[in-house]
């Protein structure tokens, strides 16, 4: 008896002290380790690749997309369709992207796109302005002519073929905070008349703040919206 109790007492001394250890290497040296090598090495992807203006606020993340939306002609009317602060480039198309009363620019409801098919709504294997109201199709078409009529000024015509894919589909997650060159160059005049800035002017932030390939061959070329619009906001003070 006395031989079982001792038994039991070692191997609950040896459990509760490999317990003991396994916390403090796994629950604090390990943790602290990590963090300590991420501050070093990565500092800024390890604090959310945080983009700031040119007084040092911290505008965003470099990771997640920002809506520029006017405001709300009835704040309480969820109904109400968000239209585009045409001074600001604009993001792709996303249901992912929300507002709420603590931060009307940077909230998040949902992470996802359509599980439509490409071809929901199609004519004859065309998206055409007689597609059903409701599909994917109808979307496109609408985002579409949406974006010709915006990006449209005095001076410069957006034709329909230059309007590219993701000025009127969303990404997979709905969080892209990225666009094409060619999405963003279409905006161009628009964004230059808007902040009565030259066209000249605009196109340069676009070139200066277009990031090409990964490794030269990884992805496609980019653009990030929110620091070229914290490049923007900048350009337009000066």
């Amino acid at each position: 008896m006395n031989n079982s109790v001792g038994s039991a007492a070692r191997l609950l001394g040896a459990g509760l002290r490999a317990l003991l250890v396994l916390t403090v290497i796994c629950g604090v040296i390990y943790p602290l380790a990590v963090t300590g090598i991420a501050q070093a090495l990565f500092n800024d992807k390890a604090n959310g690749s945080e983009i700031k203006d040119k007084s040092g606020q911290v505008v965003g993340s470099s990771l997640i997309g920002q809506t520029y939306h006017l405001p709300k002609n009835d704040p309480n009317d969820a109904e109400e369709a968000a239209r585009p602060d045409l001074k600001w480039f604009q993001p792709r198309p996303s249901n992912g992207l929300g507002s709420n009363s603590v931060n009307t620019q940077y909230s998040l409801i949902l992470s996802g796109a359509t599980n439509r098919s490409a071809d929901n709504g199609a004519v004859n294997g065309r998206c055409t302005k007689d597609a059903e109201e409701g599909t994917l199709c109808a979307q496109v078409v609408a985002a579409k002519e949406a974006v010709i009529a915006d990006n449209s000024t005095a001076g410069y015509r957006v034709k329909p073929q230059d309007v590219p894919a993701d000025a009127v589909t969303s990404s997979g997650s709905g969080l892209d905070p990225n666009i094409s060159p060619e999405y963003a160059e279409l905006q161009v005049h628009r964004v230059a008349e808007q902040n009565k800035l030259d066209v000249e002017q605009v196109e340069k932030l676009v070139a200066d703040h277009t990031t090409g390939r990964t490794l030269g061959f990884m992805g496609e070329p980019r653009v990030n919206v929110l620091e070229l619009n914290t490049a923007l906001k900048a350009l337009s003070k000066s």
